[in-house]
């Protein structure tokens, strides 16, 4: 489930939205008036959704997208006005007044956009440091140097015995090298 954060100048216009969102499914973590209230929500959060109008008392939506945390999207929904001045790279926009149903559609495509990147970095193998690399490099030298296996040999024995014993690769370097030096 994606968090969202809705910014509004007016209250009531923020918990008429939150109102949407709520009856539609979707969890609304914060409602705010300012974009300092809303940095401080996006800070706790983490990750999600931003809906927002166009100015604050405290900013534009554009300060607030370029200082919000990364993992966030933003939804701006603005007159056709101020849509036609330009919006930022990244920002979805909705011309006001706004419509529920296009309110709702933004939200399910961004934040299937997040579930998907989500998915993907989970996917993906964790980035190792220098040191772990080094350590792997060294474990693969020291079995192709004893038991005659090539790199690949030497990197597949590793990659197997890691999956056998429920280790991570580094750990399974460091056990070759414990074994080694028996």
């Amino acid at each position: 489930m994606v968090n969202v954060v809705v910014v509004f100048p007016r209250i009531e216009d923020a918990k008429s939205v939150r109102n949407l969102l709520v009856r539609s499914g979707y969890k609304v973590s914060a409602v705010c008036t300012s974009g300092a209230q809303a940095l401080s929500a996006v800070d706790r959060l983490g990750s999600g959704v931003i809906v927002c109008g166009y100015r604050y008392p405290d900013m534009i939506y554009e300060e607030l997208y370029n200082n919000a945390a990364p993992a966030f999207e933003m939804i701006l929904v603005a007159s056709a006005r101020a849509l036609a001045e330009g919006v930022a790279d990244g920002v979805v926009s909705i011309e006001m007044p706004l419509r529920p149903h296009d309110l709702l559609s933004s939200l399910d495509m961004v934040a299937e956009n997040i579930e998907r990147r989500r998915r993907q970095k989970r996917t993906q193998p964790p980035k190792r440091s220098e040191k772990d690399r080094k350590l792997i490099d060294e474990a693969k030298a020291l079995l192709m140097e004893r038991n005659h296996m090539t790199e690949e040999e030497a990197h597949r024995y590793l990659q197997k015995t890691s999956m056998d014993s429920g280790t991570n690769m580094v750990e399974t370097a460091q056990m070759v090298f414990a074994l080694m030096r028996m």
